[in-house]
């Protein structure tokens, strides 16, 4: 080897030394030691970008050093939630240095509600989906793109309320119309891409490179977040040497990350939901609430085929497989990043890491696979999941879906419009009450309440009947072995046919 170098030229001596030296030497370390480094040059009239799920991977190291920060003002700040009261964003809406919110849910923030409801912060909704994809297009220079989520919906007609005047009763700005195109048959709405000036993430390890590997769950939003900004901050738990983290397992590469600082947070859970005994789940529910509930969920578990891949929305669906048929294998997908969700877990064995897209601690099935949000709904709206069923406040004769707002209560739509966005290829059932607490039919003409999406449920189970939609018309299949098609004409608004093949409900 030695005879063979003294023999090339001496530029070519050089550019072999030169290249032997890039290939050992590393780059200067990113890792600061202190929160006034992470945030140093961070000033106002900025585009926040902020990782995490509910409480999992959220950066509170580096958003705590920001609270009343007298350089850091007039945020906008993107995140699929603001945390909860006193953790994440939510302290920066205190302060009042978030000005405007990007998200797609509220939940169960009061500040962030609060301060919407009263005219304080404009609030941009958007699709969870969309919103991913809005970050990740920006990251790859790409200025919008079309999505099918929220096609004849609020979002398509500029109608969400941006800003409220201070009683919450008046809109004194909504959202900008999306142009609408079509193609194959069917209609998208374009989306801008979102780009920030500055992401705050969290890892579970970095090296001092930067390269970062998310644990469990908690990739979420911060892999796509932190490939978006001009300057890209990092809390980690735990900082290890180049080479520690083995390629195959870098989750978001160091060209995108400018600094690496040491998180010093404490991680929570927001909501802590265990496997019960099976005496436990066994016993027949007492009150005629429970009782409801129990009959439509029961009915629901009949939805599932064997080797589908299913959704499940927040709330009653989330307990269907705890009826499944025997003999039925489902894989459940959690649109935060899970494809295989396993049972709650036992207690004491709860994980921060691991959570549903309801914020309840989960486990893992064997064969499950964990990825970013961005990816999730790709599955989504690709039509890759066979099933979604998801709880409702109102659906029309037509198929038109009702389950995210209502007057005084806007939550958000988290990931329902994309959810329901592609009905050709994945089947939507609607589970609910068949009236509501005043005794008002929920199945109605027209949906009274901000539609999650038009012409997309396929069935609709509750407590007194089942039906399909064929063709925008209700046909009533099954009925509650108690109830009288009488009773259900008297409780459904909308017109329906019965089936010559109409069974009883067998649960």
């Amino acid at each position: 080897m030695l005879s063979s170098i003294k023999t090339i030229s001496t530029n070519s001596k050089k550019r072999f030394l030169f290249i032997r030296c890039l290939s050992i030497t590393h780059p200067k370390t990113k890792v600061v030691i202190t929160t006034d480094e992470a945030i140093e040059g961070i000033g106002s009239n900025i585009t926040l970008l902020s990782g995490g799920f509910g409480l999992s991977g959220v950066p509170d190291t580096v958003i705590n050093a920001m609270v009343n920060h007298p350089a850091i003002n007039n945020v906008t700040a993107v995140s699929n939630n603001a945390g909860l009261d006193g953790r994440g964003l939510s302290q920066l809406l205190v302060t009042g240095q978030i000005t405007k919110m990007i998200s797609s849910y509220i939940g169960g923030n009061r500040t962030f509600e609060k301060l919407y409801l009263t005219g304080k912060i404009d609030l941009e909704l958007t699709p969870q989906g969309n919103l991913a994809e809005r970050v990740r297009a920006g990251a790859a220079g790409i200025p919008a793109f079309y999505s099918s989520a929220g096609v004849g919906t609020w979002l398509e007609e500029g109608k969400l309320p941006v800003r409220y005047d201070e009683t919450g009763e008046k809109v004194l700005k909504a959202s900008e119309p999306r142009e609408v195109r079509e193609f194959n048959g069917r209609k998208f709405l374009l989306e801008p891409a979102i780009n920030g000036d500055v992401a705050v993430i969290k890892a579970y390890k970095a090296d001092t490179l930067g390269n970062c590997w998310f644990r469990g769950a908690a990739r979420n939003f911060n892999s796509v977040m932190g490939r978006n900004a001009k300057l890209t901050i990092v809390e980690a738990e735990h900082i290890v040497e180049p080479g520690e983290i083995p390629p195959e397992d870098v989750h978001l590469p160091s060209i995108y990350v400018d600094r690496v600082i040491k998180s010093t947070t404490p991680k929570d859970i927001e909501i802590f939901k265990y496997s019960e005994p099976a005496s436990e789940t066994s016993e027949e529910p007492k009150s005629e609430n429970d009782l409801k509930r129990a009959k439509i969920v029961k009915r629901a578990a009949q939805e599932f085929t064997d080797g589908s891949f299913a959704n499940l929305g927040i709330g009653m669906p989330t307990l269907a497989p705890n009826y499944l048929p025997e003999n039925i294998n489902v894989t459940l997908q959690s649109e935060n990043g899970i494809l295989g969700l396993g049972p709650y877990p036992q207690k004491g064995e709860e994980d921060a890491d691991l959570i549903n897209a309801g914020k309840e601690t989960v486990t893992l099935a064997p064969g499950a696979s964990l990825f970013g949000s961005e990816e999730s709904f790709a599955m989504i709206r690709g039509g890759k999941i066979d099933l979604t069923i998801l709880g409702g406040l109102q659906v029309s004769s037509k198929g038109d879906l009702a389950n995210w707002g209502l007057p005084g209560r806007v939550k958000g739509m988290g990931g329902a419009m994309d959810l329901v966005s592609n009905p050709a290829a994945t089947r939507v059932v609607v589970v609910m009450e068949h009236v509501d607490k005043k005794g008002r039919p929920k199945i109605l003409n027209e949906c009274q309440f901000p539609l999650t999406g038009k012409r997309c449920v396929s069935r609709i189970i509750t407590d007194l009947a089942v039906f399909d939609v064929v063709d925008e018309r209700l046909v009533l299949i099954e009925i509650d072995p108690e109830a009288t098609v009488e009773e259900i004409k008297q409780k459904t608004e909308a017109p329906f046919e019965v089936s010559p093949n109409l069974k009883k409900i067998e649960i």
